[in-house]
């Protein structure tokens, strides 16, 4: 007998998440996992390796929420935001029987972590504006436990507008959670909607320190909710999510000059999308350059195949989005540093 059939039938029924590293490919300019050019140099100290370490790291709870201007009890930190949002559905959704709502297309990880743990997935597609669709969600509510919104949106890069996520939490009172995955807000932070936490109790936001400060190999994310919701993640949470070596990092991260170094990083980074942004305009075959709120752009070309072959050829690696509901030809693009953008702007230049 196959030991596959061991395992639980939803589990064999499932499709792994096509990470970029699953992907992979053969490049040597990778621009398909939106992650940071440079992640900066950190010391560690390997005194205290022989103990476990503490499961929420009151030196990196403490910097997060200064950062983030919540209090402390307002944060859990996680391996990865990933872990946050499997957490969240752990701890409110019970398998077989609740449900999760996702606005497609967005992040891939809302639904795996769902289906892996037995939760179903409703869809309600983001509108033509590719906004959440508001109306479409509140009608819903009663069928599911958590609402799950991106904001920029992985891969579209568009924001929640928050009148309509006001009118969202408004409704969801004591009926379901709204999260707010916020993992690229460091790169437009005056549309964060950390801001409303402290009015709202069933808003939860997602952050990461994967992206703007350069950290994706660390594994280190946070979710800020209220002390409620945080108290019932620590009951779920594993008793050691946060290797010891990970807190001094995200510490040092954290501190004040660290979150001046990621704000010059967040500065390049912005500087070097919005000039291939205008380079892109300008090229025959982009059909549309989406929401610049991350730090990549999706672009639908004519034909995406093509320019994504085009690509490939240079050692280019790009992420294809073409598969996804309404994003035909879309290609996404990771902003680089500048020899890596100069790569792609050198193939948009070659001739048609």
């Amino acid at each position: 007998m196959s030991l596959t059939k061991l395992a639980r039938a939803k589990v064999q029924q499932l499709t792994p998440y096509q990470s970029a590293r699953r992907i992979g490919g053969q490049g040597h300019v990778w621009l398909n996992a939106n992650e940071a050019a440079d992640s900066g140099e950190f010391s560690l100290n390997c005194e205290r390796l022989n103990r476990y370490p503490e499961c929420q790291p009151p030196q990196v709870i403490n910097a997060y929420a200064a950062y983030a201007g919540v209090a402390p009890e307002q944060v859990l930190v996680s391996r990865g935001g990933d872990e946050g949002i499997e957490l969240l559905i752990r701890t409110f959704c019970e398998p077989g029987q609740d449900r999760i709502l996702i606005c497609p297309p967005t992040y891939g990880m809302y639904a795996i972590s769902a289906e892996t743990n037995g939760v179903e997935v409703v869809e309600v597609p983001l509108t033509d504006t590719r906004q959440p669709d508001f109306d479409g969600i509140i009608a819903r509510l009663d069928e599911v436990k958590i609402v799950f919104l991106c904001s920029p949106n992985n891969p579209t890069g568009d924001l929640v507008d928050q009148a309509g996520l006001v009118r969202l939490l408004n409704a969801a009172k004591g009926r379901a959670l709204v999260v707010v995955d916020e993992a690229y807000i460091e790169f437009c932070p005056e549309h964060s909607q950390a801001d409303l936490l402290n009015d709202y109790d069933g808003l939860v936001i997602i952050r990461t320190l994967s992206k703007a400060f350069g950290l994706a190999g660390i594994r280190c994310g946070f979710t800020l909710a209220s002390p409620e919701v945080i108290g019932l993640l620590l009951k779920v949470i594993a008793p050691y999510p946060v290797p010891d070596p990970v807190a001094q990092i995200a510490a040092q991260a954290l501190s004040d000059q660290g979150l001046v170094l990621m704000r010059k990083r967040v500065d390049e980074i912005n500087r070097l999308k919005t000039e291939l942004a205008g380079r892109l305009e300008q090229h025959a075959q982009v059909k549309e350059v989406f929401a610049p709120n991350g730090n990549y752009l999706l672009v639908r070309f004519a034909p995406g195949s093509e320019m994504f072959a085009r690509m490939s050829r240079a050692g280019i690696i790009l992420r294809d989005f073409a598969s996804k509901p309404g994003l035909a030809d879309c290609i996404r693009i990771t902003i680089g540093n500048p020899a890596e953008m100069d790569a792609v702007l050198n193939v948009l230049q070659e001739e048609q």
